[in-house]
């Protein structure tokens, strides 16, 4: 136990220590009521004044322009893209323009720069450089252009290194302007249909569409900019990122590559072929409307062809023969006519009103007595025409109700900007007169954009479902569907269950009709024959009108149709501008296409089961097997599970290898180092590695499996020998 003495000193201490720690205590409760009341001043009543001196150590905000949203095909290729170019530009007139440095320096001077402009630019010599940008520095301009082309990022990121441009902007003058480019990796195919946007970015720092589905849905694509200032951070001007850009969203749409490439290429051929002004063709999926292909070529140079107008939505034309169709379906469904109702067409001229009528083969007398089914698979302007105006003549309004009822004028609501509108004439309008019934019959006096066409004839095929022509199956954002179409139905059944059928087979043998007769009268629609896909369709010819009157120095010739008849998967339109050469034929000239384009699609999705299939006459019990190294000959032949059976033992590590319907037989290929080994058999791997081992140096000629060595086998082996070996398919 401790004394008083101790225990007394042990209180004195312990008073000290309280003593200290409660001086700390109120030290530290001071600070903590100044720092408090110093950020309630700084907060509240100095808040302004704070404020006023951080916005002057922060530059005005920038926008941070998004990424445009990409373009994909059907199965998810890129059709387009976004990529930055820049314009480079020196402004001479800068504040802090080292002109000294720009004269005289001896790393960064005008002369450095030259040598390295024309050396990554090569538009021009280095003299030619140096003159440009002294001439910039007389004129003092403030955007003066470095190089009037576009750069691209990684290119401009570079030429920064350059002398002189690698100074600080004030010092330099060397500043951009930045631009948008669209690539497109499949160049023209679906060019018009995909679009443009305007390269140069908005002042609200977005690029937007020009045409085509890069306007139809540019505010998906063109995203959101974000906001990004400069601040004075420790001494030092830093970027921050106040509001994020958002990227514009993605579109996948209905095209497929494939097909679109077969189908431009078809188009193209034939237009080269007939030296025609310009082409259509659209390809069109029959159950769902979605738009596999669609190509539209213009002249634009002797013998080239390219994309520049979107005819195939935006022209409205009057489509000919095509549209006697939606005439003869008109007329049974209102029950004028039957298939085997006759009509006289005579020699192949008829006058209405004072108007001359004329058939295609009216400088051969005409088809004289045929039946109204002939009429469609003869094309007889005069047989549609007599049917129509039996049937309407008193009542031209109850025709072309029938034609709005079947769709002909149905509002398709078209994805493209600058669609056409189908535009009929009505009893009443300004235009109508005493010849529209019957001219309206065969297609002229009526305005109808080849998609609308297409899409008529797709209902058809279709069962009589009229669906909308669809361009874009899915948007996208970040590589996850937002928002996916489904096929929209915009008249339910255009025609009753037995006028379609009558319909269907009306088309079938405007194709496939062959006249038993001597006077061989088949469908206009037998070039489109194929024997390997069953295909119908109508033709279509038609003079174009110019200032009203109709000239025979211009046709449009067409075919419409849909493959394979029996089960249709796809309705294909092709659309000729003033062919040149030949007659013009619908059938001949855009029937062909249809053809081409039906078999080589069709060729194209068609998946065989190799296992059901029957064996071929001529085919191997074993694959050819080439001669060389025996581990890896023997590692294929048991992943192929072939036996193989081996005369002797094996030795040199190579055999020779020779097949029978009974199985494959290895043989010992002997190696000795002083000798040039037998390498004929080979494939070229086996073979140079066998001669190198020698010492030998090889020459190779030609692919495949060796068929020759210019130094004969068995004969000594001189290293550094070249030995060449010809090689065979």
């Amino acid at each position: 136990m401790p004394s008083k003495d101790t225990a007394k000193k042990y209180n004195e201490k312990d008073k000290n220590i309280f003593f200290r720690y409660f001086i700390i205590t109120v030290v530290l409760g001071l600070v903590a009521v100044a720092i408090l009341g110093s950020a309630f001043k700084i907060g509240v009543r100095e808040k302004k004044e704070w404020l006023k001196v951080a916005e002057e150590l922060k530059l005005p905000d920038l926008l941070v322009n998004p990424a445009r949203g990409n373009i994909y095909s059907s199965d998810g290729r890129m059709m387009a893209t976004s990529a930055p170019k820049y314009y480079m530009y020196i402004d001479f007139k800068a504040e802090g323009f080292a002109l000294d440095s720009f004269r005289n320096s001896r790393y960064n001077n005008v002369d450095s720069l030259a040598y390295y402009l024309s050396k990554k630019l090569k538009n021009r010599t280095q003299a030619g450089y140096r003159e440009h940008l002294l001439k910039g520095l007389k004129t003092k301009k403030r955007q003066y252009p470095v190089y009037e082309g576009r750069v691209s990022y990684a290119d401009l990121k570079e030429i920064k290194t350059f002398p002189f441009l690698r100074l600080h902007r004030n010092r330099s003058g060397f500043y951009t302007k930045e631009m948008m480019q669209r690539q497109k990796p499949f160049d023209m195919l679906a060019s018009r249909t995909v679009g443009d946007i305007y390269s140069e970015i908005d002042s609200g720092g977005v690029t937007k569409g020009k045409n085509g589905l890069e306007l139809q849905y540019d505010s998906l694509l063109r995203g959101i900019p974000g906001l990004n200032s400069v601040q004075r951070v420790g001494g030092r001007w830093t970027n921050i990122v106040e509001v994020e850009p958002v990227n514009g969203m993605d579109l996948r749409s209905t095209i497929d590559i494939n097909i679109q490439d077969l189908v431009e290429k078809a188009l193209t051929d034939k237009l080269k072929e007939i030296d025609a002004d310009a082409g259509t063709a659209v390809v069109m999926e029959v159950k769902t409307g979605a738009i596999k292909a669609i190509t539209n070529m213009e002249r634009v140079g002797q013998g080239r062809y390219a994309e520049t107008l979107n005819h195939a939505v935006a022209d409205e034309i009057e489509p000919g023969s095509t549209f006697k169709v939606a005439s003869m379906m008109v007329a049974i469904e209102d029950g004028v006519v039957e298939p085997e109702t006759p009509v006289d067409v005579g020699d192949g001229t008829y006058t209405y009103a004072n108007q001359r009528l004329a058939d295609h083969n009216s400088n051969r007398g005409g088809y004289g007595l045929i039946s109204a089914e002939k009429a469609i698979w003869y094309s007889s302007n005069i047989g549609v025409a007599k049917i129509i105006l039996k049937g309407y003549e008193r009542n031209p309004k109850k025709f072309v109700e029938g034609l709005h009822r079947i769709g002909m004028d149905a509002d398709l609501r078209v994805e493209i900007p600058g669609a056409g509108k189908p535009k009929l004439r009505r009893p009443g309008d300004r235009y109508w007169s005493k010849t529209s019934l019957p001219w309206m019959s065969f297609g002229y006096e009526v305005q109808i954009p080849p998609i609308q066409t297409l899409t008529f004839f797709n209902a058809i095929a279709n069962d009589g479902k009229m669906v909308r022509p669809m361009f874009v199956k899915d948007i996208l954002k970040n590589e996850k569907v937002v928002k996916h179409f489904d096929p929209e139905t915009v008249i339910p059944k255009i025609c009753s269950e037995r006028t379609l059928k009558i319909i269907q087979q009306m088309l079938y043998n405007v194709v496939n009709y062959k006249d038993p007769t001597p006077a061989r009268r088949d469908g206009t629609g037998m070039p489109a024959r194929s024997e390997v896909i069953s295909i119908a369709g109508k033709t279509g010819t038609a003079l174009i009108a110019s200032g009203g009157v109709y000239r025979t120095s211009g046709y449009n010739v067409s075919f419409c149709g849909y493959f394979p008849y029996e089960d249709p998967l796809y309705t294909c339109i092709v659309v000729i501008s003033r062919p040149r050469i030949g007659f013009p034929s619908g059938g001949l000239m855009c029937g062909t296409v249809v053809r081409e384009i039906a078999e080589k699609t069709i060729a194209n999705c068609t998946v065989s089961d190799l296992k059901k299939m029957p064996d071929d006459s001529l085919k191997a019990p074993y694959p050819e097997i080439k001669n060389g190294d025996y581990a890896a000959l023997k590692n294929v032949m048991k992943g192929l599970k072939i036996k193989a059976g081996e005369a002797a033992p094996v030795n040199s590590g190579y055999v020779t290898a020779t097949g029978n319907d009974r199985g494959i037989t290895l043989k010992e290929l002997p190696l000795t180092g002083n000798l040039v080994p037998n390498v004929v058999g080979m494939g070229a791997k086996d073979a140079v590695y066998a001669l190198e081992n020698c010492g030998l140096r090889v020459s190779l000629s030609g692919r495949g499996r060796v068929v020759s060595q210019s130094v004969k086998n068995g004969s000594r082996a001189v290293p550094g020998q070249t030995v060449t070996l010809t090689l065979k398919e």
